[in-house]
Formats: C-alpha cells, sequence, structure tokens
C-alpha cells in the first residue's frame, strides 16, 4: 500500500485489477481519449487489459516506470490510476501522468493520489524531480499540478499530439526536492 486515507487507497497496479481497469477505462473513454490515447488503446477489451497489467508490472519490476491505482475507500472500485513515467535515474526526475473517472471528478482526490505518490516517488524511490505535463485547456489537471505544490517551469511547443489533431503547446509544472 503506498497510501490510505479515508476516502482512496492508493496500490502498485497487479493482476486482481483487471476487471476493475477495463471498466474505469471504458466506461470513461470519451472522457480519457484526448489526452490518454494510448492507454485507452491498451485497454479495450478484459483480455487486453490483463496484458496491459502484465506488461506495467514489468516495467515496474525493471524500475521504468510505475502504473498506481486509485480506490475507493473500501478498496474496490478503481476510480482513477497515477502513472510514474518517463523516469531518469541519472537525473533522478520522472513525470506523473494521471486519470480519474468522472463520478470522482472535483472531489480533491487526484490532489491526494498526486501528493501521496510524489512523497513515495521521493521517499522511497530517490527521485528529485517530478514533473507534470498538462495543457493549458485542462483545467482540472493543471489544478491538481498546482493544488499538490508543483510549480508552472514553462510552455513546451508542440510536445503533444491527439489522436487526429495538430500538435499542442503543452504545459510543464514542477516539484523539487532538495533534500
Amino acid at each position: 500500500m503506498v497510501h490510505s486515507s479515508n476516502q482512496i487507497c492508493i496500490q502498485h497496479l497487479k493482476p486482481d485489477d483487471a476487471l476493475q481497469l477495463n471498466k474505469l477505462l471504458v466506461s470513461n473513454t470519451e472522457r480519457f481519449i484526448r489526452f490518454l490515447p494510448k492507454t485507452l488503446a491498451a485497454n479495450r477489451t478484459l483480455e487486453s487489459t490483463r496484458s496491459y497489467i502484465k506488461g506495467k508490472m514489468a516495467t515496474a519490476e525493471a524500475k521504468s516506470e510505475f502504473v498506481f491505482t486509485i480506490k475507493d475507500r473500501y478498496a474496490i472500485n478503481i476510480i482513477g490510476l497515477v502513472i510514474l513515467k518517463n523516469i531518469d535515474w541519472d537525473a533522478k526526475q520522472g513525470e506523473f501522468a494521471y486519470c480519474i473517472g468522472k463520478r470522482a471528478k472535483g472531489k480533491g482526490l487526484m490532489s491526494e493520489a498526486i501528493k501521496a505518490t510524489s512523497q513515495y516517488a521521493i521517499e522511497e524511490l530517490g527521485l528529485k524531480t517530478l514533473q507534470i505535463i498538462s495543457h493549458k485547456s485542462n483545467l482540472s489537471s493543471v489544478n491538481v499540478a498546482l493544488n499538490s505544490g508543483f510549480v508552472w517551469k514553462e510552455t513546451l511547443p508542440k510536445e503533444f499530439t491527439p489522436l487526429n489533431e495538430s500538435p499542442l503547446d503543452m504545459e510543464l509544472y514542477e516539484l523539487t526536492n532538495e533534500r
């Protein structure tokens, strides 16, 4: 267990999560498609979600990417994900991607999850700089970054290209631990 509170618990992704993860992603396809197309494409069916989890467990074992589930307080339903990716061990830096289902949106749960996984990344993994890259129109994501202690650093020109769209400028937010 990475984090537990009276509202949510955060755990590493595991094989038993397949059904709940698939339900979350399929039921929120419209909400997630613009900024998480690869994750959605890898989880279209229950069988593909099982393969996704197997692959993500291998990336965690290799310490190249970590996927955390956000579950309701009863640890039954997956309501969101936090992905720690693009880890550079030499620079001690990593980037967060995240999503939360429409039923859990707007309750401060993602900010809680990012704060908890940031603490885990710093204290347990030894990372010094954490990043969030978000589009300025994704106000929920921008607010999560700011509410979690991340500071805007710069605009990254043509950083991300959504499906069937032109490249978008993205905003870089960072949290730095100087210990």
